[in-house]
């Protein structure tokens, strides 16, 4: 089966790797310094949804704009100005502490590179793959996203232990310099489509044709409550770890990496048994036990059944990442992908909601109670839209 992919899909995997290890690491990094700097959990969140924003932001039109130009040499482009960015947050570092709005600020700039993977990586991915083979891509892709979050993290909070956060964002640069030199590696192209200019007219036609299919609105709708409910609470990982289980750096790095392992394993185990009529169950049931699985941690009382909850989010996890863009890339029409990934981009970016009410729920009430509301409200949300997602 993994002979059966093509070159071009492993170096999209390998630079998919690549920028999610960079995404936990910073995350996990620049968590634990504002958080010692202003001991404000909602400033850690924000910090947190800055990563998310770009998509809601300008997720619908990227998909339009990524059809202009070749989609394989305006991945390089944006990975290097990730790397550009992280690269002189590790030289400022370098010479004194870094202020919060310069760690909002890179984050954000990553977060416009994250909104891009739908509508240019998965998208040269899908095609590269096939239709017949995307579940099993997707899996696999997911897979090695997750594998990241086991190192990504783990490396964050031992760089910032034993260096600093300038060391962190110095790795970050030259990991990104990897996947650069990976994509330009591709073969596969994607020429501009004709008529790309339009891209106002070209993205309602999308969103449109959303609204339309039912299989695709119950996607996106599923997508919008787990990226509301659910997904934020990792923004609260460092608060929790640090202030309820009394955790150090390096104890938060290695406790966030268990949600990639989880996350890792679920994976592998989709990309092999993972079967067409198992699609929606595993999508719609990934998410809950995810929300079950924030409700599990943010009650634990000790770091061993903490992290056997994030064991649980990052299995459920893993079933809801893979479906979500395998449904949508086999339901929207074929020439229509790209601009449909973004409208997904869009959903996703939903999560700067969440993680404000949670970041602002925690600093009045506390993380934990704040992540046990929160948890609750989305399995209140999935149950009350079940006759809509029962369609996917």
């Amino acid at each position: 089966m993994l002979r059966a992919l093509p070159g071009d899909f492993w170096r999209l995997w390998l630079v998919g790797m690549v920028t999610t290890t960079v995404r936990w690491l910073e995350t996990v990094a620049v968590g634990i310094v504002v958080y010692q700097q202003t001991d404000s959990p909602f400033l850690v969140a924000v910090i947190t949804m800055l990563r998310l924003l770009p998509m809601g932001l300008f997720g619908a039109f990227l998909g339009a704009f990524a059809e202009r130009f070749d989609r394989r040499l305006t991945l390089a482009g944006l990975l290097g100005l990730l790397a550009v960015t992280s690269a002189a947050l590790s030289a400022i570092a370098w010479t004194g502490p870094l202020d919060i709005w310069l760690l909002a600020l890179g984050a954000f700039v990553n977060g416009c590179g994250w909104a891009t993977d739908n509508p240019l990586r998965r998208m040269i991915m899908g095609e590269a793959v096939g239709r017949d083979r995307m579940a099993t891509a997707m899996a696999l892709d997911v897979g090695a996203a997750n594998a990241s979050r086991m190192v990504g993290p783990t490396a964050g909070g031992l760089l910032l232990a034993g260096i600093g956060i300038e060391g962190a964002f110095l790795l970050s640069a030259i990991l990104y310099l990897t996947a650069i030199a990976a994509t330009l590696a591709v073969h596969s192209r994607l020429p501009p489509s004709p008529g790309a200019g339009a891209i106002l007219g070209r993205t309602w036609e999308a969103i449109a044709i959303v609204f339309r299919d039912q299989r695709l609105a119950a996607t996106m709708l599923v997508t919008v409550i787990y990226n509301v409910f659910a997904w934020p609470f990792t923004s609260m990982i460092p608060v929790i770890a640090r202030d309820r289980l009394q955790l150090g750096p390096e104890g938060v790095g290695i406790l966030t990496s268990f949600d990639g392992i989880g996350a890792f394993a679920g994976a592998l185990a989709l990309a092999m048994w993972l079967t067409p009529g198992w699609h929606a169950r595993g999508y719609v049931g990934g998410v809950a036990v995810y929300l079950l699985g924030v409700i599990g941690f943010a009650l634990a009382p000790d770091p061993i059944l903490a992290g056997a909850a994030l064991l649980l989010t990052g299995l459920a996890g893993a079933a809801f990442s893979t479906l979500q863009a395998t449904i949508v890339y086999l339901a929207a029409p074929t020439e229509m992908r790209s601009r449909v990934l973004g409208v997904l981009s869009v959903c996703i970016g939903t999560g700067p909601i969440g993680f404000v009410w949670l970041g602002w729920l925690a600093s009045r009430i506390g993380a934990a109670e704040a992540m046990v509301i929160t948890g609750a409200l989305g399995l209140l949300a999935l149950a009350a839209t079940q006759p809509l997602w029962r369609r996917i």
